[in-house]
């Protein structure tokens, strides 16, 4: 039963959802062959419920009503009734099935949906960092800072794509220049510990920049992440600028550890907001050289393409990619599917 479920197609139309902690994003597919209808993006809090929402936007906006549908949700999925980590809403499938009439919904984290996007991600939707070249068929891995630090695998084997969710933004991140020995006792920690979450994030912005402030003896002028970003790209501000070129060069060892982890010869694939933001920052310089310093493994390193994906809605168009060929792809849908 399990097995026969993991590529069991959900039939058409279906409706696809990116549901974070502020916005939802739904489009609908009609069938395998259709492009999607374009996205509708609502606040959260403008709907008390996920249900109200579909039912407002979709199914009273629409001539077009899904029989299924395929959520991605910024939570973990651990039983009938789904809590989203930043937002009120809950999603309950047989809910959905009872009272919008459905016939299927299948709910998966919302960075396996940006893992799935990478599987087919072409040049007209991502910025290559460092050297140019098409990416290989070959596992890859996408890291999303944004208001934490996404991170999934997409493994590549018996010619299927299996996006692998985790928690790999909470690893540890650790000093190794003279100058992070200098900022790293002011950065904030969890429990005596830098997380990469804590650093690599909005909230990482603002973090690495009170810290070079601290260790400068300069007093914080700047307050938030955007306010850190426009001043550092724009070069008004000095220790806003070092934020930049630092946050840059420890998104760098990350991804090139990630990479370790995964073997991902097919690439690795920055998404999230803050990456397309920071666009002019990654291409410097710094992200390259951190990412390819990884001794004794440079010279492999450097064979592995790195990317920012520019698609204004990835999530989504990997939720599409798997709905059309739900065969591609190794998604386990144990616990995660309910069927009318």
């Amino acid at each position: 039963m399990a097995d026969s479920m993991k590529t069991d197609a959900l039939p058409f139309p279906i409706l696809l959802g990116d549901i974070g902690g502020t916005n939802a994003r739904f489009s609908v597919l009609a069938d395998a062959k259709a492009e999607a209808t374009p996205f509708v993006s609502v606040k959260t809090a403008d709907y008390p419920t996920i249900d109200e929402a579909i039912r407002q936007v979709v199914l009273e906006g629409s001539s077009l009503k899904p029989r299924s549908a395929i959520l991605a949700v910024a939570g973990p999925i651990d039983g009938h009734e789904i809590d989203l980590t930043n937002c009120d809403w809950v999603v309950r499938p047989k809910k959905m099935i009872s009272d919008l009439g459905f016939d299927d919904v299948l709910v998966v984290n919302d960075f396996e949906a940006q893992a799935l996007a990478a599987s087919e991600l072409g040049p007209d939707h991502r910025e290559t960092l460092g050297p140019e070249g098409e990416p290989h068929m070959a596992s890859r891995v996408v890291l999303g800072p944004g208001t934490g630090l996404g991170v999934a695998g997409l493994v590549h084997a018996r010619d299927m794509w299996f996006p692998v969710p985790g928690e790999g933004g909470h690893v540890d991140v650790g000093p190794r220049s003279d100058r992070d020995f200098a900022i790293f006792p002011h950065l904030k920690r969890i429990e005596g510990r830098v997380s990469a979450e804590e650093i690599l994030s909005g909230r990482g912005l603002v973090n690495i920049y009170r810290a070079i402030c601290a260790a400068d003896g300069a007093e914080p002028t700047l307050k938030d992440p955007a306010d850190v970003t426009a001043a550092g790209l724009n070069g008004s501000n000095e220790q806003a600028v070092e934020t930049l070129s630092l946050f840059s060069t420890y998104l760098g060892r990350v991804a090139g550890d990630m990479a370790l982890i995964f073997m991902a010869r097919g690439g690795v694939y920055l998404a999230g907001g803050i990456s397309q933001k920071i666009l002019a920052a990654l291409k410097k310089p710094e992200f390259r050289a951190a990412f390819q310093d990884k001794a004794p493994h440079t010279e492999l390193l450097a064979t592995i393409p790195t990317f920012v994906v520019t698609h204004p809605q990835a999530a989504l168009a990997g939720l599409a990619s798997f709905a059309r060929r739900p065969s591609a792809y190794g998604v386990s849908m144990d616990e995660r599917r309910w069927k009318r």
